[in-house]
């Protein structure tokens, strides 16, 4: 990372955090964010599920929540970018303040609600899309009343302009969206799903991925890996951010309501990884999320069972520019370790 971008970050980080995200997305659109300084080592290219991935490192949903940069992250080095959560009607989210760094412990917690532009400008930015993988992470609204309808409609509107899209049924910001995650809930939303993508023209055909939370016990892991093999989901996303909050937070602002994300999300959705790759059983693959910083914690979810990993937090203290640095030290680890490709490490004992 240049010395100006270095600068740029380090100012950022003394102002309000959702005011710098802001005018971080501004400065991206103004064309000045990070460019990789070299071609894509090839060891990082990856195939999931059928998408044709230059690298295995994502930019998680919640970055670009309005499909404003997903251009400029792409040109910063992700492999592919994922955008929103979007719902089908503009919602302004919860009151501010809502979100917060805990720098001690380099840590977030967000109660942002789903703040969003709505559906028809994210869908006229994406089809704007020239090249790259991006993704469209849909979500309800919160006064909906028929929130599986509303992921529907997400899909709909979409079709055709996404490479992939996520069905976010985790975030702990909108009351009652988690109960989506019960083995009959998510019956019911992903056969809805399956209609409403089988009704659709082929020529827009785009995998399907659900995002979960960390926040799940072993027996309802079982159930949502059978519902989504059941319901022919493509891939399961782990995870989200945890309402847990461990005793070792030392920020001021850990009581905070919200999702917890960064680094001390990173043991635990690795551990959650690691028991859906078992409950799996190769059934689909899977997407890891959730603390990752370094190349270190990439590979760790590599080697947990995740075929490709996202990030999101980290750059809040480390800005874009970390991307670089952690697929050059994920490269390294992977050779060192006798590996030729990203996909000959995944869930390799």
């Amino acid at each position: 990372m240049s010395v100006l971008h270095t600068l740029a970050a380090g100012a950022l980080r003394q102002m309000d955090p959702e005011d710098a995200h802001r005018l971080t997305i501004r400065a991206l659109q103004m064309g000045l964010g990070p460019r990789p300084s070299g071609p894509e080592d090839p060891i990082l290219a990856i195939t999931f599920c059928g998408l044709s991935l230059p690298n295995c490192l994502g930019l998680a949903a919640g970055f670009d929540k309005n499909a404003q940069v997903f251009a400029p992250m792409l040109a910063a080095g992700f492999g592919f970018v994922e955008c929103g959560t979007v719902t089908p009607l503009a919602q302004a989210g919860n009151p501010r303040p809502r979100l917060f760094r805990l720098s001690e412990d380099k840590a977030v917690i967000n109660r942002m609600g789903f703040n969003n532009e709505g559906l028809d400008p994210f869908a006229e930015r994406l089809a704007r899309r020239r090249r790259g993988v991006v993704g469209a992470n849909i979500g309800a609204n919160k006064e909906s009343e028929d929130r599986i309808g509303d992921y529907v409609t997400g899909l709909r509107r979409l079709w055709g302009l996404a490479s992939y899209f996520t069905i976010n049924i985790s975030s702990p910001n909108t009351p009652g969206l988690r109960a989506l995650q019960t083995r009959e809930a998510l019956q019911e939303l992903l056969g809805r799903l399956g209609e409403a993508r089988d009704s659709l023209p082929a020529e827009g055909a785009a995998p399907m991925f659900l995002k979960v939370a960390p926040d799940l016990e072993e027996a309802e892991i079982a159930a949502i890996c059978d519902v989504v093999a059941e319901a022919g989901l493509e891939a399961v996303i782990v995870s989200n951010t945890t309402i847990a909050r461990p005793a070792d937070l030392r920020s001021p602002h850990a009581g905070e309501a919200g999702g917890l994300s960064g680094a001390p999300l990173l043991t635990a959705s690795t551990r959650v990884l690691r028991q859906f790759h078992e409950a799996a059983q190769g059934r689909f693959p899977l997407a890891g999320a959730g603390g990752v910083a370094s190349g270190a914690d990439a590979y760790a979810k590599i080697r947990a069972g995740a075929c490709v990993v996202q990030l999101y937090s980290a750059m809040v203290f480390q800005g874009p520019g970390l991307v670089a640095r952690i697929k050059r030290d994920l490269a390294a680890r992977l050779r060192a370790d006798g590996f030729t490709s990203t996909a000959e490490a995944v869930a390799a004992s």
